[in-house]
């Protein structure tokens, strides 16, 4: 099944690309805005349940109360790394670690899709211009 395919046998599958790359999104601007992060399991075994975990994470992220983001780029960011805790500014919790993680499990996420024939595209993969 193609949810769980993979480039290597060492890294995690499709479905678990997608659900790290949702986990990153809304733990890094439930971070930023201050706001508790919500857990969700992980138990999406199909297209349509990953597809709906997206549309979620979307519609979590919509829901954000932007003000809350206001002076989030100088916020402490306290991130646990095994035994240390990261101290970041938001910045630099979001441009050095959120946005490369993110991107990290999208990119991923794609290249198990092309490698496994799906017709996508850098286009896909970039939105609409």
């Amino acid at each position: 099944m193609l949810v769980n395919a993979r480039l290597f046998p060492d890294m995690l599958p499709l479905k678990r690309q997608i659900q790290i790359a949702s986990d990153t999104a809304k733990r890094g601007a439930s971070m930023l805005a201050g706001a508790e992060i919500p857990t969700w399991e992980d138990n999406e075994e199909t297209f349509a349940e990953l597809e709906a975990r997206i549309q979620k994470t979307i519609a979590y992220l919509d829901g954000l109360d932007r003000s809350k983001f206001e002076g989030a780029e100088s916020r402490t960011i306290e991130l646990p790394m095994g035994q240390t805790t990261l101290k970041l500014d938001g910045t630099s919790f979001i441009m050095g670690y959120g946005m490369a993680n993110f991107s990290f499990h999208v990119v991923t996420a794609y290249n198990i899709l092309r490698h496994n024939g799906v017709s996508i595209g850098k286009r896909d993969y970039l939105g609409a211009a």
